[in-house]
């Protein structure tokens, strides 16, 4: 772990006064951060040495969020329950909103593979009442892990085993698929662990292996390294795991976080949506993919 931090930075709280802060994402052309609040219908923006605005006062209750590889936003709205795209001039497309002719659950998180695939989640979290969403009964037979074609847009669930897939995330060779189960935020039997799903040509899945148990709450969103750790957001804080699993540290915090991730012009900053605040700390690691690098 102290080869990962750095002892001289301190973590600094950027925003506060939100209700349930999420899906933070890095946008490197502009060089700012966005994230969601999801109660509260926006999307916020912080700008370096210039502060926090509203982004958008109608975001759908948007949750995760990522970038593609053409610089473009590609977000998970739980109102529509939906995942859809917004190009350079802000125009909105949706990509997935149904499986088999039935209405996803509430989109939750998204990442891009290195085939330009977007992967997400789909567990329920979004209409099991009107605070994050709009209540609604799901219409699909479980909670999934899709994946949209980038050739065709076809969308497939992938992973079909899980309770409540969560946060996801690609190792930085993009063969290896990590997957939260936050399935005990709802359910005394349910799950709090993170799996490791191989990932195959086109797309295909292995067999899903435990690689990781938070120890306090349940994983959320989860970021990896350019060195394959994972960094999974918990109750905690950050809680800290190299990539065969083995339990290193945990980046303390005063709320219980959301999501995360790297960012900054070098790649190396982590920010953290924590409950009503949003905090930023310097690392030692950059993410994978190394965010800003040429």
């Amino acid at each position: 772990m102290r080869d990962l931090t750095l002892p001289i930075a301190r973590v600094e709280r950027i925003s506060t006064g939100h209700l349930w802060a999420e899906g933070p994402v890095w946008h490197a052309a502009g060089e700012f951060l966005l994230w969601s609040d999801i109660p509260q219908n926006r999307t916020y923006q912080w700008v370096p040495d210039l502060g926090v605005r509203v982004f958008s006062h109608d975001s759908n209750n948007a949750n995760g969020q990522t970038m593609d590889g053409a610089g473009r936003r590609i977000v998970c709205e739980h109102l529509t329950r939906s995942v859809v795209r917004y190009d350079h001039v802000g125009r909105r497309e949706v990509l997935a909103d149904r499986h088999q002719g039935l209405p996803l659950n509430a989109p939750n998180d998204v990442v891009v593979a290195q085939d330009g695939a977007i992967w997400f989640t789909d567990p329920t979290y979004g209409i099991l009442s009107d605070y994050e969403g709009r209540r609604a009964e799901p219409k699909q037979p479980g909670c999934y892990v899709y994946r949209i074609d980038p050739a065709t847009g076809a969308v497939e669930p992938r992973i079909t085993t899980m309770q409540k897939p969560n946060g996801l995330a690609f190792s930085p060779t993009g063969d290896r698929l990590y997957v939260a189960d936050s399935s005990a935020s709802h359910d005394s039997r349910g799950y709090r662990h993170v799996q490791r799903f191989a990932i195959g040509p086109g797309g295909t899945v292995g067999t899903g292996q435990v690689l990781a148990q938070i120890s306090n709450g349940v994983p959320d969103g989860l970021r990896v390294d350019e060195f394959g750790n994972l960094w999974v957001s918990s109750a905690s804080g950050v809680e800290v795991f190299a990539a065969d699993g083995t339990a290193l540290g945990i980046l303390n915090l005063p709320e219980p976080a959301a999501n995360l991730c790297f960012g900054g012009p070098k790649g190396n900053r982590l920010f953290i949506t924590a409950s009503s605040s949003v905090y930023a700390v310097y690392t030692a690691v950059c993410g994978a993919g190394r965010i800003g690098r040429t």
